[in-house]
């Protein structure tokens, strides 16, 4: 048989798809973050170096790294969703854009939390007003408008649509983070928020940290995909095939 990755762009063929990977991602999921974790604690270094360096508490980044890049990423994924839908008026390109927001301010939540109780002991304060920090407040909040503005819209296709366009128009801020966090010059991003370093951290470091980035990767396809999956059965509820799909399920 031949493949064609339109055959999977029909939600009745993804639903089965998307069942059939969640357990994988879990795994995945559940597998790397234990590892992850246990390298993390036990086998990196009591402390960092240098000029300044700090307790226990810079564990902190193995979870606060992974979840802000995860913020941005996902929100990549959600304009890329979003232009798909109104490009090509896909009906699962929107329904995966809807599906991806919640675990991604998920994430984002979760950078802007792990990072004030990184920022107490380490700068003194539990928020500052920097370029970092205040950029991904701002992506949260597009992560929230996006989910409100589709709940408050009652007719499906308008809420895709007009959602979506404010997901494309967010993506700016993006970049913006992305910039903030690798300026180069302090001078022109003066801010508590500490450049990235990625070149001269220790090792076992850097593997927990990847590591638990990746644990977030699949736990966000796992959560997606059984998200999109609830979302294709209330919006096709009625037709034949999600009629034989609950009563095969019902009969397991």
């Amino acid at each position: 048989m031949k493949f064609h990755w339109l055959h999977f762009s029909s939600p009745a063929t993804f639903y089965g798809l998307a069942g059939r990977m969640i357990p994988w991602f879990f795994a995945l999921a559940l597998v790397t973050g234990v590892v992850a974790l246990y390298w993390g604690f036990f086998q990196t270094p009591d402390q960092l170096g240098g000029s300044n360096p700090q307790k226990e508490y810079y564990r902190i980044i193995f979870v606060h790294v992974g979840s802000a890049w995860m913020s941005m990423w996902l929100y990549l994924v959600l304009a890329a969703w979003s232009a798909f839908g109104l490009v090509f008026n896909t009906r699962l390109s929107y329904m995966m854009a809807v599906s991806v927001a919640p675990t991604g301010a998920l994430f984002t939540a979760l950078a802007l939390f792990t990072g004030s109780f990184w920022g107490k002991p380490s700068w003194g304060t539990w928020w500052d007003w920097d370029p970092r920090l205040t950029s991904e407040l701002i992506l949260f909040f597009l992560y929230i408008g996006y989910i409100a503005l589709h709940s408050a819209i009652d007719d499906a296709r308008r809420a895709d649509r007009a959602s979506a366009l404010i997901a494309i128009v967010g993506l700016v801020c993006v970049p913006i983070i992305f910039w903030s966090i690798n300026c180069p010059d302090p001078n022109q991003c003066a801010a508590l928020h500490q450049r990235s370093s990625m070149g001269s951290i220790d090792g076992n470091i850097l593997f927990a940290m990847l590591a638990l980035t990746f644990s977030f990767w699949m736990y966000a396809f796992a959560t997606s995909f059984m998200r999109v999956r609830s979302i294709i059965l209330e919006r096709e509820a009625g037709t034949t095939w999600v009629n034989e799909q609950l009563e095969l399920e019902a009969k397991r």
